[in-house]
Order: structure tokens, then sequence, then C-alpha cells
């Protein structure tokens, strides 16, 4: 798993000249513009509401000394776990709405690795597209989130604690990746089998997704062209992986 995790990483290196070289700049308008809205409106969730849950959190200190360094505390605790739980949602809500956006760049540059000029397997249609969206991503959140939780719980024990952190961020990693993959996988494999497939190839879907986590460090930009990169490059190590398995549907035709 170690050595597809490389793979994943790797898979970075020149999405922007690909991206370039097949005009697939014009596909990513409107997802980069949903990406910004998400993430802006997490961010001003975070800003207007801790204030709010740092009001009820304060209640439960019940002495008159340190009473304003407490609620302080809560704040910036309130707004810390709005953050968090909020860019969970994020990526999923994202991947979720451009489906429709993102299928046709990854069926694009399927063809350009297959080297098929007029290259067109696909059959479905845009609703069908953004169903298949939703429905790979509430998956994925309810998984991530029964993952996540224990995960908390486990990183208030000293010493083991440390670990959780990292437990947290791979688990993340290996979702972001997956929504990924799944642009390339939802034309060739049934519901179903797309989550096998990628439970197969865990750590290809773990090395794209942390590329994708570490961006999301990078203010603004990092929201902005998070999804192109991440996309380009589960795409093209996705059908490098299909065609090497013989389980390009395209390879029927």
């Amino acid at each position: 798993m170690i050595g597809n995790i490389f793979k994943g990483i790797k898979a970075y290196a020149g999405t922007l000249k690909l991206i370039s070289k097949l005009g697939l700049w014009k596909f990513f308008g409107i997802p980069m513009l949903i990406s910004f809205l998400v993430a802006s409106s997490i961010i001003i969730s975070a800003y207007t509401f801790s204030d709010n849950f740092a009001f009820y959190i304060s209640k439960l200190w019940v002495w008159e000394w340190g009473n304003e360094t407490f609620y302080l505390i809560s704040e910036i605790l309130s707004g810390i776990l709005i953050l968090v739980l909020g860019f969970i949602l994020y990526k999923h809500i994202v991947m979720a709405l451009s489906a429709p956006f993102m299928s046709p760049v990854s069926e694009k540059i399927e063809a350009h690795l297959l080297g098929v000029e007029r290259h067109q397997h696909r059959d479905t249609s845009f609703s069908e597209q953004l169903w298949r969206g939703i429905r790979i991503n509430v998956r994925n959140l309810l998984m991530e989130l029964l993952l996540t939780i224990p995960i908390i719980l486990i990183g208030f024990i000293p010493i083991i604690g440390i670990f959780s952190t990292v437990a947290l961020f791979f688990v993340q990693a290996y979702y972001a990746g997956f929504g990924n993959m799944d642009y390339t996988l939802e034309r060739h494999f049934k519901y179903d089998e797309s989550i096998k497939f990628v439970k197969q190839h865990r750590g290809l879907a773990i090395g794209n997704g942390i590329v994708f986590m570490l961006f999301l460090l990078i203010p603004f930009i990092g929201i902005i062209f998070v999804l192109p990169l991440s996309v380009t490059a589960a795409s093209t190590e996705t059908v490098a992986l299909l065609k090497e398995q013989n389980r390009l549907k395209s390879n029927d035709l």
C-alpha cells in the first residue's frame, strides 16, 4: 500500500501541464466557484456562530473567577470545532455538486491517455452524474464520521492520543481520494463495484487525498486549485490502473 500512496502523490507532477494541454480549465470554472463559496460559508459560519456556542458552553463554568478566560477559550474551541466539522463536510459537498463537471474532465483525460481522438463513452445524463456524486459522497461522509468520532475520543488518551491526529488526517485523505477516483470509475463500474475497487487500492486514494488535504492549508489558492489538480491526478492514475487490469469498458469498443 505504501507504494501506491507515493504513486498517488507523484501523480500530481505534470497536472498543470496536462490541464493546459487538453484545454480543461474551462470545465473547472463552476467547480472552482462551488469550492470557493462552500469554503467561504464554513469560515463565515465559524466566525459567526462560535460566539453563540461559547455562550452556552461558558455556562458550565459556575465560578466567578476565570469566567472571562473560560468564555474566550470556549469561543476559540467552538470556532475550531465548526471549522473541523465544516471542512469534513466541505470536500463531500464540493465533490458531489462538481460531479457532472468533473466526469467529462476525467473522460477527456482518459481519451488522451488511451490515444483515442474521438472517445465517447458517456451513457449517463447530467442528473444521473449528480445523483451518483451525491450518493457516493453521502455514503463516504457517514463512513468518515463513524471513523472520526472514535479517533477524536482516542485523542484524549495520553501518549496514544498523539497518533489520533495522524489517523484522522489519513481517514480524511482516503475519502478525498475516493471521491476523486470515482469521477473515472463511474464510467466503468456500478456503485458497489466502485466501492470495492477503491478499497482494493486504498493506497492510491490516500496518496491523492494527502495532497488534496495539504492544499486546503494554503489560504485562498488552495480551495481554488485543489479540485482541478486532484481530479486530474486521480484520473491519470485510475485510468492507468484500469488499463493495467484490462478493466476499461472502452477496451471492449
